[in-house]
């Protein structure tokens, strides 16, 4: 049970992701080939492989990540403190980085990954980009082989479900129906790419990026029927 959990050995994160090159014309030949292939189901006849290129982080094979943001629970003389920071710049360095966390940190079995899908996206994500930048997998990620419903971690998404697998709630959704408060956001997931390639602004999706891992732990929160956090409990290193 959740309510059975402590919350300091749980490591609430997003990350955000973007096409590894910026045009599908900077892909060599094969990858261009590859990706008309892996994308045909997605576009259908309504986009061209190149149109449907900026949408290509989704894919570990065709994307990369810019951003892990992470946050974890902290007891202090004044009561509790959610720390949240962020891993952003050159992708390698990026994984290095949570790789380091992950080993120093959050490596025994009492340890948790919490995210919002993270089951289907963030967890197999980092995983498969560290083996393609041939870093080995900490022993957190070593998922080999495992089912979603075999992954020893938290996702705010499967609790939601209650066994439903039929169903998906986006984090935008999940927050405004649990009544959880959401700054206007500056930009939303859909305009990470342009962000990122166009406008050469990391800061503004490591923002978005942090604002969703707090969104996630406030989530949990609530599931385990605690109080939310408040602003002056959230503290960015």
């Amino acid at each position: 049970m959740i309510y059975k959990l402590n919350l300091e050995n749980i490591l609430f994160l997003d990350i955000e992701t973007v096409p590894e090159v910026e045009h599908f014309s900077d892909l060599d030949e094969t990858k261009q080939v590859l990706w008309e292939h892996k994308s045909q189901y997605q576009r259908k006849d309504d986009y061209t492989a190149e149109e449907f290129y900026p949408r290509a982080g989704i894919w570990a094979e065709f994307g990369k990540i810019v951003c892990i943001s992470v946050g974890y629970f902290t007891k202090q003389k004044d009561g509790r403190k959610f720390r949240v920071t962020s891993f952003y710049g050159e992708e390698k360095k990026i994984l290095e980085d949570f790789k380091t966390l992950l080993t120093s940190h959050f490596n025994k079995a009492k340890h948790l990954l919490c995210a919002h899908n993270g089951k289907e996206f963030d967890f197999p994500y980092i995983a498969r980009r560290m083996i393609i930048n041939n870093l080995k997998l900490p022993e957190k990620l070593n998922l080999f082989g495992k089912k979603p419903w075999e992954v020893p971690h938290l996702d705010t998404l499967e609790l939601w479900k209650f066994g439903d697998y039929k169903n998906y709630t986006s984090l935008k959704l999940l927050t405004n129906v649990l009544g959880i408060p959401s700054p206007k956001d500056d930009i939303d997931g859909s305009e990470v790419y342009k962000v990122y390639y166009q406008e050469n602004e990391i800061n503004r999706i490591v923002t978005y990026c942090e604002k969703d891992t707090i969104a996630v732990a406030q989530i949990f929160l609530r599931l385990c029927g605690e109080a939310l956090l408040s602003e002056g409990e959230i503290i960015h290193v």
